[in-house]
This record gives C-alpha cells, sequence and structure tokens, in this order.
C-alpha cells in the first residue's frame, strides 16, 4: 500500500476569471499562487516523500516544481492528471449559462448518468479511466511509498467516489478543494486483481496556509 498526498495546485488566473482551463487556456501561478505553494512546500518537509508527480497544466506543474526545488526532488509530468477535459466548453466566454452547462453535466455523472459528455471533452468513464491509469503507472512495482501528486480540484472531487468505497460526494463538494490544499490517500493495487482502491486518510486541509494566502478564492462562480 502507498500513500498519496494529493495537493491542488495554487492559485492562477483562471481562479479570478473563472475561465474554463484544460487544454487550450493555461495560466502560470499569481503571486498569491506562488506564496501557497511555498507554504505547502514547508508544511510537506519532514513527510519522507519519494517522489512527485504532476499535471502538464502550468498552474500545476509550477507548484509542484517549487514544492520540488523545497525537498530536493525532481517532478515527472503525468498527461492523465490534468483537469477535467471540458472540450469545447474551453472555448466558450465563463458566463452563467457556460457555467450552468458545465454543471449540468457534472450533476448528470453523479444521478446515473456517466456517459453524459462535454463535448469534445469528457465523461466520466474516460475521466475515471485516466486517472486510474495514471495512479496504476506511478505506483507500479512500489509498496510503502510516499507519493505527491499535484493536481486539480475538479479531477480529485470527481474521481475520489471512484476510488474510495462509500466516501460522500455531497460532502467532498461542501468542503471543496481549495488552492493548495492537502488531501492523503492510502491507494492499494493488491487486491481484486489489480483494480485500485483507496482509503481516505485527509481530505482538503489548508491548516498549512496563513496571511495572503489563506485568503482563499473559488474557482467558481459566485
Amino acid at each position: 500500500m502507498n500513500r498519496l498526498y494529493l495537493v491542488r495546485h495554487g492559485e492562477n488566473v483562471a481562479n479570478l476569471t473563472k475561465e474554463f482551463s484544460s487544454r487550450r487556456v493555461d495560466y502560470s501561478l499569481t503571486e498569491k499562487g506562488v506564496l501557497q505553494a511555498q507554504q505547502t512546500a514547508m508544511a510537506l518537509a519532514g513527510q519522507d516523500i519519494h517522489e512527485i508527480f504532476s499535471s502538464p497544466l502550468k498552474r500545476a506543474r509550477e507548484t509542484a516544481e517549487i514544492i520540488g526545488e523545497h525537498l530536493g526532488l525532481p517532478v515527472t509530468v503525468v498527461d492523465e492528471f490534468r483537469e477535467i477535459d471540458v472540450g469545447d466548453l474551453e472555448l466558450r466566454p465563463p458566463t452563467a449559462e457556460a457555467w450552468a452547462y458545465h454543471n449540468e453535466v457534472l450533476t448528470g455523472w453523479v444521478t446515473g448518468h456517466p456517459e453524459r459528455r462535454f463535448p469534445g471533452g469528457d465523461n466520466y468513464c474516460t475521466l475515471t479511466a485516466r486517472v486510474r491509469a495514471g495512479l496504476k503507472r506511478i505506483t507500479a512495482g512500489k509498496d510503502d511509498c510516499t507519493l505527491l501528486v499535484v493536481g486539480h480540484g475538479g479531477i480529485f472531487v470527481m474521481t475520489l467516489p471512484d476510488l474510495v468505497p462509500g466516501v460522500d460526494l455531497e460532502w467532498l463538494f461542501r468542503t471543496g478543494s481549495h488552492n493548495c490544499s492537502i488531501s492523503q490517500i492510502l491507494l492499494d493495487g493488491h487486491r481484486d486483481g489489480g483494480h485500485l482502491q483507496a482509503e481516505l486518510v485527509e481530505w482538503g486541509s489548508c491548516a498549512h496556509l496563513s496571511g495572503e494566502a489563506a485568503r482563499l478564492v473559488s474557482g467558481l462562480p459566485d
């Protein structure tokens, strides 16, 4: 069994503009996002992390690199950990109508319609399949390792119920996954013919953030 720290990226411009950002829109961290990543790096020091992995998007990769520099570890980019692919929706301005459509798709996923797809992007089945593929790749041949994955709130929230039996999705939505929040899971790939299953240890902790870094801004519109 391996311990995984799941860290959401620091604040980036899309958190402020509410733009959709999964492939074409790709912003760097803001100054606050850099500060959040630095404080997260200090919080993770001493956790005996063996490897760091990151989504390819700038906000995640830059967060991972700041943490990696502090811990003395390189960062491996894993495409499977990019944010939910909203497809053609990413080309649209972040209007109330566009966000309503986005939320309708996600609601469909959790109410019995996992096949509902963002045009040109993910449905729930493709999302969970690629995240599972990424997790299998980074844990292959490893046991009792501590790994860090820097990714996105969307994939962490939406795929956790697929990995952790019985996790309450409403509770995940309610508590949220803020910028540079830290979650922990224990990931077991030895049971059921290698089918990944996880145990949730901690979800969305922001206790390590202070000052300006702790002034969290939702990536969703008000």
